[in-house]
């Protein structure tokens, strides 16, 4: 999940800022983990309760196993703000692939649309081993990508390189690569579903509040991302749950940061 600050060297996308992370299934974060080596996969798998198989299996249960901790893990740019009972990782994704779903005819018609819910869907897996990074820690845009796509081919190419003769896994991989990549429009869609998406969380909380109940919850920081949308159709999306979030605000009599980030797109 970024934010409002970038990743160092490194293009933020939509994880914000945040405290390290402790992995709910682990209780080790795996940014956060001790190591006294260099990151890697291994050193990862080395820190879970449950063993993983360092060879390929021949069925996808290990690899079904791991994705709980996408269930589990929760998204980083929230906590920062008190919200320690926010959305996981893949609470974040599955909105994302209904979204795809619901893409209007202007795009339906000329997007592969069962790919983009595909896309959706496995666009931050990588994290079930490399957590939610954040600019906070100090990670570089090019050690970022290196752990994502070595945990990827861990996924694609140990877990499910055996299960029906990797195919499927290979397809996942090429999936992921084309949204980090980001070249075809298939991929500038998604894109811009993850920033409606935080967008759309960012409001909720906000109406929600503090979890402790006083003062009040303003999350204007992470509107900027509105701006990065490229496609019309989202961007129109934005303009609609921007307005409500100043509807929201000038209805309890207060202000609060980025109020009129809509009308700049």
């Amino acid at each position: 999940m970024s934010g409002p600050l970038p990743l160092t060297d490194a293009n933020a996308t939509t994880n914000g800022t945040a405290e390290p992370k402790l992995d709910a299934v682990s209780s080790v974060s795996p940014t956060e983990a001790p190591l006294t080596e260099p990151w890697s996969v291994n050193s990862v798998l080395s820190t879970l309760p449950n063993p993983t198989p360092t060879t390929p299996p021949t069925t996808p249960i290990p690899f079904l196993h791991l994705l709980e901790r996408l269930k589990t893990t929760k998204r980083e740019g929230w906590r920062r703000f008190g919200i320690t009972h926010g959305e996981s990782i893949s609470d974040h994704m599955y909105r994302m692939s209904i979204i795809t779903l619901l893409a209007p005819p202007s795009l339906s018609n000329t997007l592969n649309i069962p790919h983009c819910t595909k896309m959706a869907l496995v666009h931050d897996m990588a994290e079930a081993l490399v957590g939610d990074i954040t600019p906070v820690d100090g990670i570089t845009k090019e050690e970022k990508s290196r752990r994502e796509a070595e945990t990827m081919g861990y996924l694609s190419e140990t877990l499910l390189g055996k299960w029906g003769g990797g195919e499927q896994g290979r397809e996942i991989r090429d999936v992921w690569e084309e949204y980090e990549e980001g070249k075809t429009r298939e991929s500038v869609f998604v894109h811009d579903v993850d920033k409606i998406e935080l967008l759309l969380q960012m409001v909720e909380y906000e109406r929600r509040g503090p979890e402790e109940a006083k003062g009040k919850l303003d999350l204007g920081e992470f509107a900027h991302v509105a701006r990065k949308i490229q496609g019309s159709e989202v961007k129109e999306w934005a303009r609609d749950v921007l307005r409500e979030r100043e509807e929201f605000w000038k209805g309890r009599g207060e202000n609060a940061t980025m109020l009129g980030a809509g009308k700049e797109l």
